[in-house]
């Protein structure tokens, strides 16, 4: 009896492979064109392993969702950490993040994610949902009008970079921050 040589199962590096996957062609061709083939293809993947992770687009979009949004809140709690301020803690950590999002490799990333809630209903509700719990959750410190502006401001920043519709330089963008995160504790 032989033993033919078998590969290494390795789950959770196969899941972000085609997590990978699906971004880089949504963020080539759109949410439309991203198709379940298309995605098992590009990924050298059978059809039946990506299926093993993901039964249909949305369960694959929601993957997306998931993975941005767990990287959003640890980056979010960070920012929070290093701010010994309560008021407006909330705020200015979601500040910092929303600024450095298109600076960082995870722009990409959050490009994608962002067409997709343009496109999807059910990932609209769910950044809706996320929206309310973290506002509730910060309401005490954060619920002021002046918080919302800022970080109504930063969603700005974040849809103009997005569609690569302002240059605006990195002393503009720091003077902007800044002036935002003094809203935050008035």
């Amino acid at each position: 009896m032989t033993n033919a040589y078998q590969r290494k199962k390795q789950p959770e590096r196969v899941r972000q492979q085609l997590l990978d996957v699906a971004a880089r062609l949504s963020l080539e061709q759109g949410i439309a064109a991203v198709t379940l083939e298309k995605v098992s293809q590009a990924a050298g993947v059978s059809k039946g392993g990506l299926l093993h992770h993901f039964p249909n687009k949305l369960a694959l979009l929601d993957g997306l969702f998931d993975e941005l949004i767990g990287r959003f809140d640890r980056a979010i709690e960070a920012a929070m950490a290093d701010d010994e301020v309560d008021q407006g803690r909330f705020t200015r950590a979601y500040l910092t993040v929303c600024f450095a999002l298109d600076a960082e490799a995870e722009g990409q990333g959050w490009r994608v994610l962002t067409i997709a809630l343009l496109a999807e209903p059910h990932l609209k509700a769910r950044w809706r949902e996320w929206v309310e719990r973290r506002s509730g959750e910060f309401a005490a410190t954060d619920g002021s009008p002046n918080c919302l502006l800022a970080r109504f401001a930063a969603d700005g920043i974040w849809l103009a970079d997005l569609m690569q519709s302002h240059d605006i330089d990195a002393s503009a963008r720091t003077v902007l921050l800044r002036k935002l995160k003094a809203l935050s504790l008035q």
